[in-house]
């Protein structure tokens, strides 16, 4: 039931973040202590999310998920940007991050590797990252468990 609850989820919250040039990177579904809680998260492909653009999709949406009746009881709905801590999960997330640094965990050949360095290269198939020690890394899209951009102070 809750992989069909995000995706009705999915389904109404895109074109509401589309009209706004964004796109749906992921929908979290938390349930405990009766109250369930549904986090939308957006991003655009060459620019972050505003705090007016979240407010206004989350009205929206909120209508449009009672209209539709994706739960019988209350429920808290947060729509809100990633943010630096989250991996990137959508391979349009990987544009406008390109030339930060990233920490990418990926299995090629049945073997798990971890590498650091600067998105240098973006392709349809995988990223080309740059290494501390100039060596060019290319990971396909298919073989990325998890990547998270490296905040800079």
């Amino acid at each position: 039931m809750q992989l069909d609850t995000i995706q009705k989820i999915k389904d109404l919250a895109a074109p509401l973040a589309e009209s706004n040039n964004l796109f749906v990177v992921d929908v979290e579904v938390k349930t405990g202590g009766g109250l369930a809680e549904v986090w939308v998260y957006l991003d655009g492909e060459e620019r972050g999310v505003n705090l007016d653009e979240c407010a206004n999709i989350s009205r929206e949406l909120g209508f449009l998920m009672e209209a539709h009746e994706i739960f019988e009881n209350k429920y808290r709905l947060n729509v809100s940007s990633p943010g630096l801590s989250r991996p990137l999960v959508d391979k349009r997330q990987y544009k406008k991050n390109e030339g930060r640094t990233a920490k990418v965990k990926f299995k090629k050949d049945e073997e798990y590797s971890k590498v650091r360095g600067s998105i240098v290269g973006i392709t349809e198939e995988g990223i080309t990252l740059a290494d501390d020690d100039g060596n060019n890394i290319q990971v396909l899209f298919d073989e990325i468990m998890e990547a998270k951009i490296v905040p800079t102070i």
